[in-house]
């Protein structure tokens, strides 16, 4: 049919085509986003959970459907950029209006580099900047609502407890408002801020995830304005204040990159996102859209980023991340950025015995699964494009020479075929020789920590070892090494069976059989490498990893369904 249509027309159908099929995704993936507030009222929380495995793949099975679609539709002029041109103008048109026009974008983008695999970007199909203006910074009636306290803010807190929806289900609203205001006054004053508030302001929508929901907002002082994030919990009594945060580091460690997504709605993303970067102003733009559930935008302002950074050359060049090579990812930073690159080796050194595509899917689990706060984001970018000169001779060597299938340098641009983008951290091995005592001692325990947060999660690390783990600028221990991660319901955790001779000592082979999937923790000392101070603080608080009753234990709660709080927030936080 297409053979006798103009190119005007097809580029109608196929515009017409793809924003109908971008509308379908958004409205289901709102509609699934609603369903949060029942989950949270009716404690349902394997509803919640799955929810949001659903949602994510909403955005991939759109794509597969209307990439199909337009490939029929367009026959033997599907890679016409002629004809795409003409698409991108009449789309560009057609979502002028739409208060979700950034993420209308995106999905074009998105169907266009199926088709034609893009190398960098093309402007002439690609929205590689927004086509509009940016939007005017939204007013808090567009929002949410504006609390105006006078002299004692308890009647504010409570009716902003009130207006949440969650009506008789929250307990004693009069009390959890007057233990809000008191908290809020004692951080106020330990701040040294004036603790008159002349307002909040507070967003209407709220931010699910897990076992959890957040009222977000802001106060307004004579002096200051601070963030604001009232943490419920619901246990069978009835909905509670579970915490108060009042900084900028507790927002940023609840919207934190190695966070599994919200659940939050909202008709104008772009506006939510505006007044979240105006309380966690040194949050990236990507990170704020990932955040509330939209990565693929997310991801797509992190290129408008690296684009940004290296449009031009400078005498910075990319560099080896600090630490130990990888055997099975070669790694190198984004020069002074917070950004790594990370692409996988054509050929893994040993004892790895992994493959390319097993390594693909563990990226693939985590990015479904729970990161409990403790696993780095990974975005995957192919074909990205960069100039030459961001490589020096040492790191482009090594680049053609272990990732070939991946690498390759046309002219004077180098491209990467597949590669990973994460957010930088300091390495634990490199951290903690490095640390003022106090600060090694905190990380060796929020370790341990970890490692636990993981298990209870469904996630053993597989290689525990420290240059696997990395330190956030918020002093958190986060895992970033994906190759060796598994289900922790997948292993098998035993007990050595004791030695059956005096030679059977000697063997540096075991001298029973190990199954694949077989985890001996009391042998965990001997691979963590700590020094014997911060081992025996390590053994002090998590000794229990060096046995297979905490695994075994961990894994019982998982097999029965239990979820386990997993908190965003330090205990100091907590309402007692």
């Amino acid at each position: 049919m297409n053979q006798v249509l103009s190119d005007s027309r097809l580029a109608n159908l196929g515009a017409q085509a793809i924003l109908e099929r971008f509308n379908a995704f958004h409205s289901s993936f709102k509609d699934i986003t609603r369903r949060a507030a029942e989950r949270f009222l009716n404690r349902d929380w394997h509803g919640l959970q799955d929810d949001a495995t659903k949602r994510l793949d909403l955005y991939r099975q759109t794509a597969d459907a209307i990439e199909d679609i337009i490939r029929r539709l367009l026959g033997d002029r599907v890679k016409d950029k002629l004809t795409w041109a003409g698409m991108k103008a009449v789309y560009s048109g057609r979502i002028f209006h739409q208060d979700d026009r950034e993420l209308a974008e995106t999905f074009f983008n998105s169907i266009t580099r199926r088709i034609f695999s893009t190398v960098g970007v093309d402007p002439r199909i690609e929205f590689v900047d927004s086509d509009f203006d940016t939007p005017p910074a939204p007013s808090i009636p567009e929002l949410g609502r504006r609390y105006s306290p006078d002299a004692d803010p308890v009647e504010s807190i409570r009716a902003i407890l009130e207006d949440s929806g969650f009506g008789s289900k929250l307990k004693d609203p009069a009390g959890q408002a007057a233990a809000v205001a008191r908290r809020m006054r004692s951080l106020l004053a330990a701040r040294g801020t004036d603790v008159l508030v002349e307002r909040i302001d507070m967003v209407g929508s709220i931010f699910f995830r897990n076992k959890e929901a957040y009222l977000v907002g802001r106060i307004v002082t004579a002096s200051d304005t601070l963030p604001l994030a009232i943490a419920l919990h619901h246990p069978p009594a009835g909905i509670v204040v579970d915490a108060v945060l009042l900084d900028e580091d507790s927002l940023s460690i609840l919207f934190s990159f190695t966070r599994s997504y919200f659940l939050v709605c909202t008709e104008r993303p772009y506006h939510l996102v505006h007044f979240l970067k105006s309380i966690i102003p040194q949050k990236r733009t990507a990170e704020l859209y990932t955040a509330i559930g939209y990565n693929k935008h997310g991801k797509t302002e992190l290129y408008r980023d690296i684009v940004s950074y290296t449009l031009e050359c400078t005498n910075e060049q990319f560099e080896f991340s600090p630490g130990q090579r990888g055997m099975v990812m070669i790694v190198f930073n984004m020069a002074q950025d917070d950004l790594v690159i990370k692409l996988i080796r054509d050929r893994f050194r040993n004892p790895k015995s992994t493959t390319r595509r097993a390594v693909v899917e563990k990226y693939d689990l985590v990015f479904k699964h729970d990161r409990a706060g403790r696993l780095v984001e990974a975005h995957a970018f192919e074909y990205l494009k960069f100039d030459r000169c961001w490589f020096s001779d040492e790191l482009l060597d090594e680049l053609l020479r272990e990732a070939a299938e991946t690498v390759e340098v046309v002219q004077d641009e180098v491209i990467l075929r597949h590669a990973y983008v994460e957010r930088r951290v300091t390495p634990l091995d490199i951290y903690l020789p490095e640390a003022e005592p106090s600060a090694a001692t905190s990380a060796v325990i929020d370790y341990g920590n970890a490692i636990k947060d993981l298990a209870v999660s469904n996630i053993f690390p597989g290689d525990m070892l420290l240059k696997n783990f990395g330190v956030t600028r918020h002093r958190r221990v986060v895992f970033y090494d994906y190759d060796e991660l598994c289900p922790l319901i997948d292993c098998h955790f035993r007990k050595m069976p004791p030695p059956r001779t005096t030679e059977d000592e000697l063997e540096s082979d075991p001298w029973f059989f190990v199954d694949e999937n077989d985890v001996f923790p009391e042998e965990f000392p001997r691979f963590l490498g700590l020094a014997p101070h911060l081992q025996q603080v390590f053994t002090e608080h998590h000794s229990d990893l060096f046995g297979v009753e905490f695994w075994q234990k961990a894994q019982a709660a998982i097999r029965g369904g239990e979820i386990i709080r997993v908190l965003p927030y330090l205990p100091q936080h907590r309402l007692p």
